[in-house]
């Protein structure tokens, strides 16, 4: 039997977990009753726990035959500080926050995934199932890896995946290189010299400076970047001062960077700082730049990404696994424990639906057996009691 169709003997066990952490989600670096329920499930299974990595996160550990190597598997637990609209049985029971990017889902994929294979043990080494926290911004990878997660738990590949909606449920996105873009977060402080509304000339305005700023940086992309470079500066708030009769003394430019190479990601950030303080200067006022990488890009191993779409063509066929997906220019911070360890990252069909960080998006259930199934059969491949793969 396939690990999809052992998996959907699961299906009403893992839909019913998944929706109890849908109704109760926690935001990142505080998923306490999420991390519990999944260190106890795991040990429910014979899986050896190991809780507080990096804070919150839990990592599982499952031996089986003589072989050394060893294969991580990761799934984030965190929700978002959003209000959710959707009308379900399962609605959040938290005001204010809500899985609207599917971390429930993944939670659970990796649970039906560390079940099957803690029962049917069809592999020989050593699988790391990594349940990571604090993903959506919050330093959650970066935390695992301060803890020594992989010195801890040594991995000779690692996977990831993702929900994607409008790609039907059943079928698979991925492709070597670049899979998703590296993410930074920007503020850029005017400071100016303040004066009454009614008497600008005794005034450096540092509001009038900001907005001059704010088009400038659109520049970067179209004027400092390679066309072949493919980048996005958003500035997505831009606040200055509280009353209509006082120009303020300082003014704030804030946004993001996202770009799909470090040394891009680079050029970025040494371009904004030369506009804000050279265009700042023009008006008599000063600018500085606080700049802070949040996600590194997700760079697909050629190597196991060609293991990961294999998997994928053996649970559904080939037609079903798009090997040249576009990357995307949302982030990711798995990439930076794909930067220690060779890895891969796959989309997984989620179907119709409103897209992620949306207060109507749904994690589609359907979707359950199609991610457990395939981290289950990558582990099969990649630690093959053969040695064949």
């Amino acid at each position: 039997m396939s690990p999809l169709d052992a998996i959907r003997r699961d299906q009403a066990e893992l839909t019913a977990i998944r929706q109890d952490f849908h109704a109760h989600p926690e935001l990142g670096m505080a998923e306490h009753r999420t991390a519990e329920i999944v260190a106890r499930k795991l040990e429910s299974w014979g899986i050896e726990v190991h809780r507080g990595v990096g804070v919150t996160g839990v990592v599982g550990v499952l031996r089986n035959g003589t072989g050394n190597r060893a294969i991580g598997l990761r799934a984030d637990m965190d929700a978002l500080p959003i209000e959710e609209l959707n009308d379900v049985p399962y609605r959040s029971a938290t005001k204010g926050v809500m899985h609207a990017c599917g971390h429930d889902g993944h939670t659970t994929m990796l649970l039906g995934a560390a079940k099957y294979l803690a029962e049917t043990r069809n592999f020989d080494g050593i699988v790391h199932f990594i349940f990571q926290p604090g993903e959506e911004g919050c330093g959650g990878a970066l935390a695992m890896l301060e803890d020594r997660l992989f010195e801890r738990f040594p991995c000779d590949a690692i996977y990831g995946m993702h929900n994607r909606p409008g790609m039907p449920v059943g079928q698979y996105g991925i492709r070597p290189g670049p899979i998703a873009a590296g993410g930074a977060f920007f503020d850029i402080l005017v400071h100016g010299k303040g004066s009454h509304g009614a008497r600008p000339e005794a005034s450096i305005d540092p509001v009038l400076a900001a907005c001059h700023i704010t088009t400038a940086l659109q520049s970067i992309v179209s004027r400092t970047l390679s066309p072949r470079d493919p980048a996005v500066v958003s500035v997505t708030k831009v606040l200055g001062g509280e009353a209509y009769n006082v120009i303020p003394e300082t003014a704030t430019i804030s946004g993001t960077a996202r770009f799909f190479t470090r040394e891009v990601g680079e050029q970025i950030e040494e371009a904004m700082r030369r506009v804000a303080e050279g265009v700042a200067a023009g008006f008599g006022a000063t600018a500085a730049l606080s700049w802070r990488l949040i996600f590194a890009p997700t760079i697909n191993d050629a190597v196991q990404t060609e293991a990961y779409a294999e998997a994928a063509a053996e649970l559904v066929g080939t037609d079903k696994v798009a090997r040249d997906n576009p990357p995307g220019m949302g982030s990711e911070d798995f990439s930076f424990m794909m930067e220690k360890v060779p890895g891969a990252y796959i989309h997984v069909g989620n179907g119709p639906g409103a897209m992620p960080h949306n207060p109507r998006y749904q994690f589609n259930d359907e979707t359950i057996p199609y991610g457990a199934a395939l981290y289950a059969r990558v582990i099969e491949r990649g630690l093959s009691r053969d040695g064949q793969g």
